[in-house]
């Protein structure tokens, strides 16, 4: 899954892709080298990101989304939370809803179960603009695995089917290091619920943490952990850099067919 922000503030591309011919060139690019899905986003979930309105959100993404649709036959997903962004992007050609709130905001799983699109639950202990300042858990593990169950519930009530849905531990979502550390390491347990696993780590702050680096230069650490995910059970990898990573994970892929 490439990413695509057509945000002013992104953490890592904020800025680069809002002029509607940038995001395309840039989708492009990563549908060239490879990439199976489209995720794009038209407000910033970064720490301390500001608030868009739907509006504003619906008008940045919906002219990319229906460019991108006339150019490729792949998937195109909308990472939103907002209902009225879903039915706009979804009636523009998005395929796929990404939702870090999990559905629950207002409306959104009333507007998901009339979409009947594939949908990614995520996992965020508090909001985007607070969920980094002190986020604490008894066990991260057992209470991400004990959320993403009441929301798969919530949506097989509403009647979202289960083959719909997919699960997202929420790396970087208030989290601190140790606590995105036990999650990845135990990624297994989350293929449990029967679902495809997404995870996104690329280019995340904890990668700084480990690398004891702030200049952002976590290439190499991306890729790392995007292989370590794969290796755990991961079926979905978020990504900004789309070659790198599927170059690592065709090796990876080589070389454990024969292991």
């Amino acid at each position: 899954m490439g990413v695509l922000n057509v945000t002013p503030d992104s953490f890592f591309d904020g800025g680069r892709y809002l002029a509607i011919d940038a995001a395309i060139q840039r989708a492009e690019k990563m549908v060239e080298e490879g990439a199976d899905i489209i995720d794009i986003g038209g407000e910033s979930t970064r720490p301390g990101a500001r608030k868009v309105s739907a509006k504003e959100e619906i008008a940045r993404v919906v002219p990319v989304i229906e460019c991108l649709r006339k150019k490729f036959d792949l998937p195109v997903s909308i990472d939103t939370s907002k209902p009225e962004v879903m039915r706009s992007a979804v009636a523009a050609g998005a395929t796929m809803i990404n939702d870090v709130h999990a559905l629950q905001l207002p409306g959104a799983l009333k507007a998901a179960a009339e979409l009947q699109v594939p949908v990614c639950l995520m996992h965020m202990q508090g909001e985007p603009d607070s969920m980094q300042l002190d986020p604490q858990y008894t066990d991260v593990v057992q209470e991400v695995l004990v959320f993403l169950a009441s929301r798969i519930n919530a949506c097989e009530a509403a009647g979202i089917p289960r083959e719909l849905l997919i699960v997202d531990p929420g790396f970087g979502f208030g989290k601190k290091l140790d606590h995105n550390l036990d999650l990845l390491r135990s990624l297994d347990q989350f293929r449990e619920f029967g679902l495809p696993v997404l995870v996104g780590c690329s280019r995340k702050s904890m990668l700084g943490q480990i690398l004891d680096r702030a200049d952002g230069k976590v290439l190499m650490g991306s890729v790392v952990l995007a292989m370590i995910a794969r290796q755990r059970g991961a079926s979905i990898i978020r990504v900004h850099d789309v070659a790198e990573t599927i170059e690592a994970l065709t090796v990876l892929d080589t070389v454990e067919k024969y292991v």
